[in-house]
This record gives structure tokens, sequence and C-alpha cells, in this order.
């Protein structure tokens, strides 16, 4: 039987993480996990709950990660997330949901510690590709394969550009680009789970390269027991 290992996905926003995770993980049938998703959900329940998150206390928006029922589930157009029973679609890929969730959810030690609770649990048998900011180097530090995908800011203000666009979100194109290198900043910074390339992590750039192309980088780095017939 075909050993299944945790694979750890991190990268700044833009780069790709979680188009590669996903179409990574459907050619291992493995489970996908977009961490990212789950604290931008929490942001959302906090606003829903009626608390600013950038107002609220740190136990505040603990708690509402510790009650919120956040489910994740894969399928062939993306990521469905749900929130307390109800799918949020793409109200958590909004620029504001974003930025609170950069400055402040991301922050929380109480959120931090509730998620990266449930993530363990989520991959603690193996079979998982889970894609975020800490994920190689706080939530699965031992994971089999730790790949950091990276990619440059110009191309990252294309992409963006183009999902906003097609998702019919408002955005100023003039200030993109000072908002990524922001939130890389954020990211990078941060004081609990920056964002940094892990020790023995594989770097993958995603500048100039199609899905699969990135997706055929990354299983060339799987163990050999690991690698589909």
């Amino acid at each position: 039987m075909t050993e299944r290992i945790t694979v750890a996905i991190d990268g700044p926003a833009g780069s790709g993480k979680s188009t590669i995770a996903r179409l990574l993980a459907r050619r291992l049938g493995y489970v996908y996990v977009d961490t990212g998703a789950m604290y931008r959900t929490v942001t959302l329940a906090a606003l829903r709950r009626g608390l600013d998150p950038a107002s609220a206390g740190p136990e505040s928006l603990a708690k509402v990660a510790r009650e919120a029922l956040i489910e994740l589930e894969a399928t062939p157009d993306g990521l469905r997330v749900s929130l307390d029973g109800q799918r949020v679609g793409e109200s958590i890929r909004t620029p504001e949901i974003a930025s609170l969730t950069s400055r402040y959810t991301a922050n929380s030690a109480g959120v931090r510690e509730e998620l990266v609770r449930r993530q363990r649990e989520m991959g603690r048998r193996g079979g998982v590709v889970m894609e975020g900011r800490d994920i190689t180097t706080v939530v699965f530090p031992d994971a089999q394969l730790k790949v950091y995908l990276d990619c440059s800011v110009e191309e990252r203000v294309r992409r963006r550009s183009r999902q906003f666009t097609q998702q019919g979100i408002a955005f100023d194109a003039a200030g993109l680009a000072s908002e990524i290198e922001r939130r890389d900043d954020e990211d990078r910074n941060r004081p609990i789970g920056a964002l940094k390339q892990a020790l023995g992590a594989v770097k993958v750039l995603s500048d100039g390269k199609q899905p699969d192309e990135i997706v055929d980088e990354i299983m060339e780095r799987l163990p050999q027991a690991v690698r589909p017939d």
C-alpha cells in the first residue's frame, strides 16, 4: 500500500498556493486544506457576531474561533467553505476580509492556537496537502515534504487584478502593488506564525509557469514511496 504523507506548502499572498495545493491533492487523492480560508472565516464570523476585529480584544476573537463551525470541502471547481452550516462563497475573499485577517485575526494567539489545533487534527493521519503561511514552520514542521512557493510582486499584481475583475470585486489598481508589499511585510514580521522559508523546504518559483508545470515540479520532489504509479 502506498504511504500517505503530509505535504505542507507556504508562501506569500497571491503566489498560487491554493490552486497548486488543490491540484496536487487531486493528483495524489489527498485531502486539500486551505488554512488561510479558516482564518478569513473567523474574521467573517466575528463581523457577523457584531465584533470589529480591529477593536475586539484577543480573547473575544479567540472565543469566536473556538465557537465557529468551519467546514472545508474540496470540489472540482475549488474549495467550498461553510460557516455555521452556511456556505460563505466569495464573501471571505474580499480585500476587506483579507486586510482585517492579516492585521488582526491572524495575529491573535488564541485564534492561532485553536486553528493550529484543528489543522493538526486534519493532518495527523497523513494524506493531506495543507497550505498557508506557517504550515512548514509551525503546524507541520516535520512534514515529509515542505514547499515554499514564491512569486514576484509584479506577477501577483497581474493575478490579483484578474481575480478581482472576474469576481466583480472593486479594487484600486494603482495601489495593488503597495498593498501586496504591505501584506508581505506584515506576514514576514508578525509576532506569531511569521512567513518564512522553513529549514528543509523546497523553494519553487511560480512566475511564468502553468499550474500543471508547478505541480509536476513538486511531484518530482515527493518521496519515491508515495509517488503514484
